[in-house]
């Protein structure tokens, strides 16, 4: 059952199924309104929060830096619901296991001292250190701090985070990998396959081990690989994985997008991977491992000197959603499910299926191609307003 608090009359078009929806302060609940005194078209749409799997920071603050606190992930947090994010799993990518263990522990106590963090942090995302040590599939990782899956190390980040590490993305061509992910479905963590160059046979252990989800498909990968078997052909053709995919026009081309949608169907799911440049200025800053990356004025991220290599991404989930309406590939109901819906289902969230029965959701509109957002809700409560 939904709580709202204060007097707002809601009134809106689901965005999943174009249902009118009206909010009825003496139930405390959506109902659905066969008719309506205004048009469709001037109707605000309402949606599920957007709940981003892989973000690795947001406007100027960075996941990965050792001096994390709870006013930088307080900032990055509200930021984020402005953007109707209403759900997010920082994501700790390879470092030092010292390092490692410090940001972890750093979530977990600005979690248990600030509650609007404690709900909207669904948990963390570890990407790596159990990744591939091979060029081009490492990607950004720093090589050095790659390894096997170690149930016992992974133990400790998970000590260190207070048992807060919901998803580990790795790579299934290490030998121990297959009992790595038996222990991890057993745990009960999202096991995602990721920086990787297992072959067909190892992407197949991994998944009737209890891998469930590809991270961000399509990229990670050398400019060449191999025609076919490859890691991108065994992951579409495997059923039972989910696939994300960032979608932010640079990461992708659109027809590699159309392919993955219309393989994986509703099993695709949209994520960020953005980094904490997103949200800045464009220009030219210096990264906390020294190199330098340029910001352009459209959102692509590239590191200096060479010759326009990305270095992450920038864009938000409402961007990426805003991407694929602007582009055709998806309708604004099919978009937005895929950063909604669709991650609610891969983590079991029955009560975030539809807006009806969750108190996680954002009113907005989409005008000139951008989407606009009016107000969003978290627990029922409003944690935003654009609306002046």
């Amino acid at each position: 059952m939904i709580r709202l608090t204060g007097n707002s009359m809601i009134i809106a078009r689901d965005c999943i199924n174009d249902k009118i929806l009206k909010y009825s302060k003496e139930s405390d609940s959506f109902t659905e309104q066969s008719s309506a005194k205004i048009s469709r078209e001037d109707m605000p749409f309402i949606g599920p929060g957007l709940i981003d799997l892989h973000i690795n920071g947001v406007n100027g603050v960075d996941f990965n830096d050792t001096s994390l606190n709870d006013e930088g992930l307080l900032s990055a947090t509200k930021y984020l619901l402005g953007m109707g994010v209403t759900e997010f799993f920082p994501t700790v990518i390879t470092n030092s296991v010292h390092n490692t263990r410090q940001i972890l522990s750093a979530i977990d106590k600005a979690c248990l001292a600030q509650p609007l963090l404690d709900q909207c942090i669904g948990g963390i995302h570890l990407e790596g250190p159990f990744i591939s040590r091979s060029d081009g599939y490492r990607g950004a990782h720093k090589k050095s701090y790659v390894m096997a899956p170690d149930w016992d190390l992974f133990c400790s980040f998970q000590r260190a985070s207070g048992n807060r590490v919901r998803i580990i993305s790795l790579s299934p061509e290490w030998d121990n990998a297959v009992d790595f992910i038996k222990r991890g479905k057993q745990e009960g963590l999202l096991v995602a396959i990721a920086h990787s160059r297992a072959d067909t046979r190892q992407v197949q252990a991994a998944v009737e081990a209890g891998a469930g989800l590809s991270s961000h498909l399509g990229n990670s990968l050398p400019l060449m690989i191999p025609r076919h078997p490859n890691i991108i052909w065994d992951q579409l053709a495997e059923d039972r994985l989910y696939a994300s995919i960032i979608a932010d026009g640079f990461h992708l081309p659109d027809s590699f997008i159309r392919v993955v949608l219309k393989t994986k169907k509703k099993k695709t799911i949209l994520v960020s991977d953005a980094t904490h440049f997103s949200g800045l200025t464009a220009g030219i800053y210096e990264t906390h491992i020294g190199n330098e990356v340029v910001l352009e004025e459209d959102g692509r991220l590239s590191i200096k000197g060479s010759g326009g290599l990305l270095a992450g991404a920038t864009k938000l989930l409402t961007e990426n959603v805003q991407y694929l309406i602007s582009k055709k590939l998806a309708d604004t109901g099919r978009a937005w499910y895929m950063a909604s819906v669709g991650p609610a289902k891969l983590l079991g969230y029955e009560n975030r299926q539809a807006v009806s029965r969750s108190g996680d959701f954002v009113l907005f509109n989409i005008k000139d191609g951008r989407i606009v957002i009016y107000r969003v809700y978290k627990n029922g409560k409003p944690v935003w307003n654009g609306r002046k």
